[in-house]
């Protein structure tokens, strides 16, 4: 057969639209929020006041803001049916597969197409509300009722623990959510995009975006990092055991990213702030092991640009903030709800069925199937 165009095995380099949301400067080390680059937000905004410019497309008027709060705060009270869907789910569950169903849930009819800032608040609102809900149950607790009167950091940390966070402790987990509120066309925006395009309702392209999220080349490390650091156990054990797990060809768990070939911009902030929130033990352990990792892949690799990726520091920040492991990728969604939200209202606004070519490469049209076909009428 005649050769085709040529093939971008990931899609490398292909763009698909246009974006004013957000920018990711892979070759500069950039993270950039309608014109804002988040170093100059994190630590300072918070996540109502990022959500109100990542959906509205400027800052508001005060922070946090006095729309988003109350939006937010109107919208965390979930559907009882829906209550009933996370109330059933098997305890044995991982907190991800059960977010999978709960996103799902949230399509109950009310969501269609083309989707709305409303439905946009309202899964924002009730991610972290219903996922604590599962939670608290799967745990043998009873749930906690959403706090009207406290933010959105604070009121999913009050209904994982039962307990008002420490004022430390919500601004890290804040700062967490606006760093990880969005990222360009990373794979589950994509996912989102393309079911947006079909003009499927949003809770069911925000359901296609978790299961993307959920691989753990995508959204999925940060737990395996609190692993390795729990393997590497000691500051004096981390030349050795990198230098082991490199030389055996494994794969270092928070280093390296497909976008960046500099500096993760995500990770330098929340280097900064673990180490204000963190244990000092665990803090030096990371420390440690960022720059024996860094070291042993620069000198097995030299031309791969490899760096520490947000992966790496979310992993210590959302230890110190008290979030077990397994709920760090549910964690992640929780902030990313809100670039999923605009990317979707964007995608509506100037829609066309997503439908990329793919390149055949399989025997040529011609052959024969071996024997008649019984089935077949003369």
């Amino acid at each position: 057969m005649s050769a085709g165009p040529p093939v971008s095995k990931g899609l490398d380099h292909i763009v698909v639209d246009r974006s004013s949301i957000s920018w990711v400067g892979g070759e500069t080390g950039d993270l950039v929020y309608r014109g804002f680059d988040v170093r100059d937000l994190v630590p300072g905004i918070p996540y109502e006041s990022a959500v109100h410019l990542i959906l509205q497309g400027d800052p508001p008027p005060v922070d946090p803001s006095p729309e988003v709060t109350e939006a937010l705060r109107q919208h965390r009270a979930p559907r009882p049916a829906v209550e009933r869907v996370v109330d059933a789910l098997a305890p044995s569950l991982s907190p991800l597969d059960a977010l999978r169903t709960i996103l799902s849930a949230l399509g109950d009819g009310s969501f269609g197409y083309p989707p709305t800032i409303e439905q946009g608040y309202r899964l924002i609102a009730q991610t972290p509300v219903l996922l604590a809900r599962f939670v608290r149950r799967a745990g043998g607790r009873d749930p906690v009722a959403a706090q009207p009167h406290l933010s959105h950091a604070e009121n999913y940390l009050t209904m994982l623990t039962g307990e008002v966070p420490p004022p430390e402790r919500a601004a890290a987990l804040d700062a967490y959510l606006v760093l990880l509120a969005d990222h360009g066309m990373n794979a589950s925006t994509f996912a989102l995009r393309i079911a947006v395009s079909t003009q499927s309702d949003f809770a069911s392209a925000a359901t296609a975006a978790l299961a993307v999220l959920k691989g753990p080349v995508h959204g999925g490390a940060p737990s395996r990092v609190s692993d390795m650091l729990d393997a590497v156990g000691s500051p004096d054990q981390a030349d050795r055991w990198i230098q082991e797990k490199v030389a055996d060809g494994e794969v270092l768990m928070g280093f390296g990213h497909r976008a960046y070939k500099t500096d993760d911009p995500r990770a330098v902030v929340l280097h900064g702030i673990a180490k204000r929130v963190a244990d000092p033990a665990r803090f030096e352990l990371a420390e440690t092991v960022e720059r024996s990792a860094l070291a042993a892949l620069r000198a097995a690799k030299p031309n791969a640009r490899l760096y520490t990726n947000v992966e790496f520091w979310s992993a210590v920040v959302l230890e110190a903030v008290g979030l077990p492991r397994e709920l760090f990728t549910p964690t992640f969604a929780v902030a990313r709800t809100a670039g999923w939200t605009a990317h979707a209202l964007e995608q509506a606004a100037n829609n066309r069925l997503i439908r990329p070519d793919i390149e055949y490469v399989g025997p040529a049209k011609g052959r024969r199937w071996p024997r008649p076909f019984a089935g077949r009428v003369p």
